[in-house]
């Protein structure tokens, strides 16, 4: 019997599959039971438990990453950092300075940089507590004052009620304080283990990162290492331009919120600048929460006009880098569309909280580039036959005999 013709292929297959055309006798009851049902409902039942596999992969990767989230989540910051600082390696190294001095340079500078703005945000609120003490009782008087005049117009009486129940409150919830603090040990160690975690990942990434991928794609089967390969080097492409052009925009964010805090004479402009450089690793939520904290830092400590005008500086370096710094440069590094980026932020926080958040557009994107190179190679290997309708969707719904087709099978 000749073999079916390319347009004539995935009738072949559906007919062989539930056998269509085949002999009463040869057929069993589950074939006939497959003929008298619509192909629509097989369509269904065919998409809908590859559609529940995938689910349960997900759910059960998703409960073993919560589970060894402690290991995972530094190694996961140990990868954004290596993102960053592998093409610094590779340039100091193209500039003749020694490997190992130049993989010795970008752990010292990562240190440095971050120890130095830690240092100055602890220095400045050092230097302010005593100022910021006075300005916090006095900024207390005047919302009392607020509060007894009109719209308010409540009582002395009324506000000191709410501040017994406030401290009844905190009395009540003493134990819990109290067991909170016990905790503050485990808490450290475990940051302590994970900061550990994060330097000695990053450090072996820029050693011998070229040799854990490579046995990383010795773990897929041979016919697939190809594809791993080439759709693991484009995320791992996506996610270095993510974290490039995050730095970039961070900065500005920082410099500008910064700026506009130290030149209004605020209190904590340089840690404002610093939970505003932080901060704007979660897109759109991070930026929009901390340029809030400022806009209340100068409410508090110099009066309604002063927040105004730091509302506007922090929506024109928003407007900034919403409407030039993202299409120009985020939209350029990483293809994922403003509305994909809300969703994963919200599914992120929803899941995993701040940290959930962080990772989320950088998974998000990492992902969409490996399946766009996926199909990508499964389209050159592969390309699709010409016809429509519901033999494109038999197809792509039996794709195991489709490769024996392509392979000659």
């Amino acid at each position: 019997m000749p073999a079916p013709r390319p347009h004539e292929r995935p009738k072949a297959v559906f007919l062989a599959r539930f056998g269509r055309g085949a002999s009463g006798a040869g057929r069993s009851e589950a074939q006939r039971v497959d003929e008298s049902l619509p192909r629509g409902v097989l369509l269904a039942s065919a998409w809908s438990w590859r559609l529940l596999l995938i689910g349960a992969a997900i759910a059960v990767l998703v409960f073993v990453v919560a589970e060894l989230r402690l290991i995972v989540i530094p190694v996961l910051v140990a990868v954004l950092l290596s993102a960053l600082l592998v093409p610094l390696r590779d340039w100091m190294v193209a500039h003749r300075v020694p490997r190992p001095l130049a993989i010795l340079g970008c752990m010292l500078a990562t240190l440095v940089v971050v120890g130095g703005l830690l240092y100055l945000a602890g220095q400045q609120i050092r230097r302010e507590a005593h100022t910021l003490q006075h300005q916090t009782m006095a900024a207390i008087d005047s919302a009392r004052t607020w509060l007894l005049g009109p719209p308010f117009n409540l009582t002395d009486r009324q506000i000191d009620a709410w501040i017994a129940e406030i401290t009844k409150a905190v009395h009540t919830d003493g134990q819990l304080l109290i067991s909170g603090a016990l905790s503050v040990g485990s808490t450290l160690g475990h940051f302590l283990t994970g900061l550990l975690l994060v330097l000695f990942s990053t450090l072996f990434i820029l050693i011998d990162g070229a040799g854990i991928w490579r046995w990383m794609v010795s773990v897929f089967p041979r016919r697939a290492r190809h594809v791993a390969d080439a759709a693991g080097r484009a995320g791992w492409a996506t996610l270095q331009s993510f974290v490039r052009v995050q730095i970039l925009v961070a900065s500005i964010d920082a410099v500008g919120i910064g700026l506009g805090a130290f030149l209004l004479g605020l209190p904590l402009a340089v840690p404002i600048g610093v939970l505003v450089f932080l901060g704007s690793f979660i897109p759109i939520v991070g930026a929009v929460v901390t340029g809030a904290l400022a806009v209340l830092v100068a409410l508090l400590y110099k009066g309604l006009w002063f927040a105004l005008i730091m509302l506007g500086i922090v929506l024109l370096v928003q407007q900034v880098e919403s409407h030039v710094l993202q299409p120009l440069i985020m939209g350029s590094a990483v293809k994922v569309h403003p509305l994909a980026v809300v969703l994963v932020v919200a599914a992120g926080s929803l899941l995993a909280g701040i940290t959930g958040a962080l990772f989320a557009v950088p998974f998000a994107a990492v992902l969409n580039a490996i399946i766009g190179e996926v199909s990508n190679e499964e389209r050159e290997k592969d390309p699709p036959p010409s016809f429509t309708g519901l033999n494109t969707a038999l197809w792509q719904v039996v794709p195991y005999e489709r490769s024996r087709h392509s392979r000659g099978l």
